[in-house]
């Protein structure tokens, strides 16, 4: 089965086209357009990569994880159980002159929890409440019970512009604090920011950067050689030693497979243990992957999350035991419908296609079905009662590094990506939400990890690296978080 996973990564062809790049200017590749560039609407990775450079956010990480200050003048407070306090930094505006103060704050949470926008990205904020405007740079933010993690969650949160983010083309054309501005949204081809001269602290080194959009491999690897781009976002660690630069290192990302429990095929539990036994987990960390990648332990967290379970551990590829849970279930030779989309993460698309091979290696039969990216987040965030795939193919990802986020977005029942309605693991997860004592948090977690791994809600597969590839000329350090903040690069 190793040489199968091989043979489906081979036979990609390279176009080389020479382009000049300007000596300030940047071109960034990444693998699919942003659905919108409106920062509180979509969990979409392709606008994190540009609005992380356009909005601001009151708590940052550094390279390592660790969380510090950002747009909060010093560290938030607990003014009670339910309410934060936090302190703005003076004299801060928007691109289009609005000022970024507690007004501005409030009102974001506000947008972020209104029903009528209806955000893909609620399982970060899922105890946001409501904010208070103290003063000028002083605001509460409330949460609906008890929430130790809520500094975490503001690294994620960006603030928006009042009166900007009401205007009709905002997901088009956003205004921002940071570092870039938006200048152009050429749909189809490429995003292009350029640096504001009078950002606090001085206008960033890169003057302009355009983002391009690249979904296939083989052509992401032969813009770079042709010097046309400077860096490529999921680079294939074959073609590491190809580029003039790279880099790789162990990042947020979990590609698994979201299991159905409510119907179809794999309603039964039996069938989602098989599918489980059936991948070989180590053959695509290490063929597919080529070793940067590890076995995922069982759950839908890395070892450092708060949360995770050192008792659970990996599905061991067993496929004699996959075909006699099948057979068991009378699915010997059932039908499986797996849902997945192509260039927006890693090896999405040959990763799939890999896991459907290992399960027909066992005797089903698996209907892969590919989708252009807007088209697969609607089937994996709005899908309808009673239409749910059988499987759908997902990468997690979790800056907040607690269970809460990656818990509420595909286990609890009420979660956009959940596929099952156990009602305990809502209480679990609801519970652990605001449960203060980091013990009891602890083990109510485990018991949701627990559960998912003996119910096998998820096809549990790898956590892998993020793979960077880059030009000669480019000078940047990559983060643990994965996140490309274009004021850190410099060119030579």
């Amino acid at each position: 089965m190793r040489n199968q996973v091989l043979s489906l990564c081979l036979g990609l062809g390279l176009a080389v086209v020479p382009l000049a790049v300007v000596a300030e200017d940047i071109v960034i590749v990444i693998g699919s357009e942003p659905t919108t560039l409106d920062p509180h609407a979509a969990d979409d990775g392709g606008e994190k990569a540009v609005n992380d450079n356009v909005f601001e956010t009151l708590m940052v990480r550094d390279p390592d994880g660790n969380l510090g200050l950002g747009l909060a003048a010093e560290e938030p407070t607990q003014v009670d159980p339910t309410t934060w306090e936090f302190k703005l930094k003076p004299g801060v505006t928007f691109h289009n002159g609005e000022p970024l103060d507690a007004a501005a704050v409030a009102f974001s949470v506000a947008r972020m929890i209104d029903p009528d926008l209806n955000s893909e990205q609620l399982s970060y904020f899922s105890t946001l409440a409501g904010a208070e405007v103290i003063d000028d740079l002083t605001v509460h933010i409330k949460t609906s019970g008890p929430d130790p993690i809520l500094p975490a969650r503001m690294y994620y949160f960006m603030i928006v512009p009042p009166e900007a983010s009401q205007a009709d083309d905002f997901a088009q054309a956003p205004v921002g604090s940071g570092p870039y501005k938006v200048v152009r949204w050429d749909r189809g081809n490429s995003i292009v920011l350029q640096a504001d001269p009078d950002y606090r602290g001085g206008a960033p080194e890169v003057s302009q950067v355009t983002y391009r959009f690249i979904e296939e491999p083989g052509t992401r690897l032969s813009t770079l050689l042709a010097g046309e781009v400077d860096l490529v976002t999921n680079l294939l660690p074959e073609f590491m030693g190809q580029v003039p630069q790279a880099a790789s290192m162990r990042g947020l990302e979990h590609p698994m497979v979201l299991l159905n429990a409510n119907g179809g095929i794999t309603a039964d539990v039996r069938v989602r243990q098989a599918l489980n036994y059936a991948v070989d987990k180590e053959a695509l960390a290490s063929a597919l992957f080529e070793g940067h990648a590890q076995v995922e332990a069982g759950q839908l967290l890395g070892p450092t999350y708060f949360g995770f379970n050192e008792d659970i551990s990996a599905y061991p590829y067993d496929p004699d035991k996959a075909m006699v849970l099948l057979a068991e279930a009378g699915q010997s030779e059932g039908e499986i419908t797996l849902v997945s989309t192509s260039g927006r993460w890693m090896k999405d698309r040959v990763l799939t296609e890999v896991v459907a091979g290992f399960w027909t290696a066992v005797g089903l039969t698996g209907d892969v079905q590919i989708y252009e990216f807007d088209e697969y987040l609607q089937r994996l965030f709005r899908s309808e009662e009673g239409q749910r795939s059988d499987a759908i193919f997902v990468v997690s990802g979790n800056e907040l590094l607690d269970a809460d986020r990656s818990f509420s977005a595909y286990l609890a029942p009420s979660g956009f990506g959940a596929s099952n309605s156990v009602e305990q693991l809502e209480e679990w997860i609801t519970m652990a939400r605001t449960e203060i004592d980091a013990d009891a948090r602890q083990a109510l977690y485990e018991q949701v990890v627990e559960y998912a791994h003996e119910e096998a809600l998820l096809t549990f597969l790898l956590n892998i690296n993020n793979v960077w590839g880059m030009s000669e000329r480019l000078r940047w350090a990559p983060r643990v978080d994965g996140k490309m903040f274009v004021s850190t690069m410099s060119v030579e």
